[in-house]
């Protein structure tokens, strides 16, 4: 079945289901085959990532290391793992010839953002989902203009991405923390709503957007692991 085609029928069988439901289907759906959980282990990740925990403690989770992520961020990947038991967390950092070819002073991102991205984060992502048929992610439609609009199951190249969480706002994220007790990203209380990248993630203040600290003062919204009918998306069109 076309990949299109796919995605269109699981968000109709899926118009009224939870999130719970939405991730539990795509973890076992044959017709996409399987599938991976992409996290960054940022400030909201844990919500997607405990709701994994019930359902599958051994499916896989894509956390990628930039080689460029806060400290904190290293080590609230392990705690988070560990908490929740998850017994397959997937490493993958980026390939050793091409940062020596195209970044061995560790300075592109000074000069060229999409293209440090593509290096640190796309291609390692896209090489390490190479065997499966989908991967589902914790975005939502709430953190940027970007995502506005983005549906549960959405056709991606030749994947089905799955986006569990679309529909939730930020009190559900923060309701479902406090339910559980799950633990907090140490730099959300210092003023980091979205975490990415060291050198090109900034504090905002409680009137920004949360995604206001990501490439602050550039063009440029997303890391480009996510696109809109093939094309990164920038400044919430497809670019």
């Amino acid at each position: 079945m076309p990949r299109k085609e796919l995605a269109e029928r699981r968000n109709l069988l899926h118009r009224k289901s939870d999130a719970q439901t939405i991730l539990r289907h795509a973890l076992d759906d044959l017709h996409i085959g399987p599938v991976a959980v992409v996290s960054s282990f940022g400030a909201e990740s844990v919500v997607l990532l405990h709701m994994v925990s019930e359902i599958d403690k051994n499916a896989p989770v894509v956390f990628i290391d930039t080689e460029m992520l806060f400290d904190e961020t290293l080590k609230y990947q392990k705690d988070v793992a560990i908490k929740l038991e998850l017994t397959d967390i997937r490493v993958i950092t980026p390939n050793r010839d091409a940062m020596l070819k195209n970044d061995v002073d560790g300075l592109l991102h000074q000069a060229d953002t999409d293209a440090c991205c593509h290096l640190r984060k796309v291609k390692p992502l896209e090489d390490a989902l190479a065997e499966f048929g989908g991967w589902i992610t914790g975005r939502k439609r709430f953190q940027s203009g970007s995502r506005a609009d983005i549906p549960h199951f959405e056709k991606d190249a030749r994947k089905i991405k799955i986006n569990p969480l679309a529909t939730w706002s930020r009190d559900d994220i923060a309701a479902y923390i406090t339910k559980h007790k799950l633990p907090r990203h140490p730099l959300v209380a210092k003023g980091y709503p979205s975490i990415g990248c060291m050198p090109c993630t900034t504090r905002v203040s409680a009137h920004e957007d949360p995604r206001a600290g990501r490439w602050q003062g550039q063009d440029k919204t997303e890391c480009g692991i996510h696109f809109q009918d093939g094309k990164i998306v920038k400044q919430g069109v497809a670019a």
